[in-house]
């Protein structure tokens, strides 16, 4: 089927609803990646299996005719709450399964599909109390889902279902009601900044390349624009924008269309990371769909807009995700940055005025348009308005994906909605923004999270990382980790970030080994300033950040590793002091049965004793003793 005209996609979009309102029983399986790891697979194949020898008709991709004894099976996106995967939800009753297995399958159909059964034991249980349903569950409660709205909620492999939920109604109103001007002011007086890093206003970004078209139009030259989605998501510990791709896809390139006409634009590259097959999957079914109905390709809905969708496969180098060194990479070309000016509002794709924004930045498009730019700015702050998607991850006990309202204060990210620190840990720290972000600590727990305020404390929201980190983490170890990552992440065009990040890192690996000395901090602060001055791109520039940011925060961490020759957290190897302690050793002989190089020596019954010139300091004893009799 093609859409013709409006009226014919207005009469198909009305089809998906009733069928959608139809199919009320329904299976929700999550199938984002991190449940699909965990076997939601199979729990959707188990689930089929059983619907057909109970004879109960399964119905997929909204049946036009439901019918008999039917229920709706739906592979939809990341429902979140990761941490709880694999999760499955009920509908109506809105019923949220965590930890679901195949083996679970059967109950549910029995208890929950056939009688309306709540099954407890399959629920999510915090200090005692039950939680049935999804939305009741503090990790949502305190949530505003707005771009993660479908996710969990829809089959993320159909065209339907997004229909049925109202899509592409702000492509149709853009496309017949609004001026490409017009288009841009409502961005613009929308005040969205863009939530790949940066936060550069969105609105400013179309003009200039509408400006930069017309110029060139008036010159005699070509009117050729690009709209290019940077889905290249490389931060350690970020999932957000993948998630869309994979639960959403049809949200992100209904707001690339709504970029096209903006701009005038009528040919659209996806760039996303080859490490992302899921996503890659979902978004070319997508286009698939689109080109099928009509809605990508020549004269859309009867109209003179034509545009084309193709997707660019990345090979996994973190800096593509800089916009410059993105363009080289879609060329074909080797993905290292170049010197600006000019910017790709100007000079992009092919040297032509481009407009690049982030998967999260387009998704947030269609409802801007649908609702108003003025809608859009009563969530969150002035400056910073909207909602910002953030990956929860490393020591938290709900790790998984959530959406607040820009300026939320860490505090409640954390403890609120993560749930806090696990195993009575302490909180220590939060990195965000990953390599090019910084560390936040406990004195910036009421810090509100937006573009701003974050930049003054010496961080970036950057895509939405946050990595927790408890009370037993080494702080200098994790502006190493990060350093290696940026250092081996470095295209090497610029002699700043290639050697400066090299010799930081060369500091840094001293310094946990064991072998720092008087004056290295220092040093990586001139490092630091010398790099952040003189990189060539993002990357470069933000490289030192999380070692700036630890250095202020935990000076003292460094002083200890450099003056002591001591790791306060324990955790640097070559610093850790392994010894057992007499008055507690009972002579099992557990650690010495488990050294890997024979450090460990006496008899059973006795007190055993490590010989500090064999021990590698691998911890081994320590992890078996069941007396805590040795210290490390």
């Amino acid at each position: 089927m093609k859409f013709i005209d409006r009226a014919a996609l207005q009469s198909y979009r009305g089809e998906c609803k009733t069928r959608s309102a139809a199919l009320e029983r329904q299976i929700l399986v999550c199938c984002g990646t991190g449940c699909m790891s965990g076997g939601s697979l199979d729990v959707y194949d188990r689930f089929r299996e059983l619907l057909a020898e109970k004879n109960i008709h399964v119905a997929v991709n909204l049946e036009p005719e439901p019918h008999g004894d039917t229920i709706a099976m739906k592979k939809c996106g990341c429902h979140g709450f990761c941490e709880m995967g694999v999760l499955i939800r009920i509908e109506p009753q809105g019923y949220l399964y965590t930890k679901v297995k195949a083996a679970d399958c059967e109950e549910i159909i029995d208890k929950t599909i056939l009688r309306g059964e709540h099954i407890e034991r399959l629920a999510y249980t915090l200090d005692g109390e039950v939680y049935k349903k999804q939305d009741e569950i503090p990790f949502y409660q305190r949530q505003t889902r707005n771009v993660l709205t479908h996710c969990g909620h829809i089959d993320a492999t159909t065209i339907d279902d997004y229909l049925a939920v109202g899509g592409y109604e702000a492509f149709e109103r853009a496309l017949f009601e609004q001026t490409p001007e017009e288009l841009t002011a409502e961005m613009s007086a929308s005040n969205l900044r863009g939530r790949g890093g940066a936060g550069f206003p969105t609105g400013r970004k179309w003009a200039e390349v509408r400006r930069h078209r017309n110029n060139n139009l008036a010159a005699g030259k070509s009117a050729q624009t690009y709209v290019i989605c940077n889905g290249d998501e490389g931060d350690p510990g970020a999932f957000m924008d993948r998630s869309i791709m994979e639960g959403d896809p049809h949200r992100m390139i209904e707001g690339m269309l709504i970029a096209a006409l903006a701009v005038g634009s009528d040919t659209g590259y996806i760039y996303v990371r080859a490490e992302y097959p899921l996503a890659v999957s979902r978004l070319r079914g997508a286009i698939e769909d689109l080109e099928r109905f009509g809605l990508l390709g020549d004269n859309i809905l009867g109209t003179e807009f034509s545009f084309k969708l193709l997707i660019s496969r990345g090979a996994g180098a973190f800096v593509c995700g800089e916009g410059s060194a993105l363009i080289n990479a879609v060329e074909g070309k080797r993905g290292m940055p170049k010197v600006s000016p000019p910017l790709y509002a100007e000079r992009g794709l092919f040297g032509k005025p481009t407009a690049l924004n982030n998967v999260e930045t387009f998704a947030n498009i269609p409802q801007i348009i649908s609702f108003g730019a003025e809608n859009f700015r009563k969530v969150g702050p002035e400056s910073s308005p909207g909602t910002k998607a953030f990956a929860l991850t490393g020591n938290i006990r709900n790790t998984g994906l959530i959406e607040v309202p820009m300026g939320t204060r860490l505090r409640e990210i954390i403890f609120d909605i993560g749930g806090g620190v696990p195993n009575g840990k302490e909180f220590k720290a939060v990195q965000i923004g990953g390599p090019s972000g910084g560390c936040l600590t406990a004195e910036h727990l009421d810090l509100p999270l937006d573009f701003d305020s974050l930049r003054k404390a010496g961080a970036m929201i950057g895509s939405g990382g946050l990595v927790c980190m408890d009370s037993d983490t080494c702080m200098v170890e994790v502006a190493r980790f990060f350093m290696h990552f940026t250092q081996s992440e470095s295209c090497g065009k610029c002699v700043p970030c290639r050697e400066g990040t090299r010799r930081m890192l060369d500091i840094l690996e001293n310094i946990v080994a064991g072998e720092g000395k008087d004056g290295d901090i220092e040093l990586l602060l001139e490092l630091a300033d010398t790099i952040t001055a003189t990189a060539l791109c993002g990357l470069g520039k933000t490289a030192p950040q999380p070692v700036i940011s630890t250095i202020r925060y935990f000076r003292a961490e460094y002083e200890a590793h450099i003056n002591e020759k001591r790791c306060p957290a324990g955790v640097c190897t070559k610093l850790r002091a392994i010894a057992i302690d007499p008055e507690k050793c009972k002579g099992c002989s557990k650690c010495s049965k488990v050294c890997p190089v024979g450090a460990i020596s006496g008899k059973v019954k006795e007190t055993f004793a490590i010989d500090p010139e064999k021990c590698i300091k691998c911890g081994a004893c320590a992890e078996t003793c069941p007396f805590g009799a040795i210290d490390s």
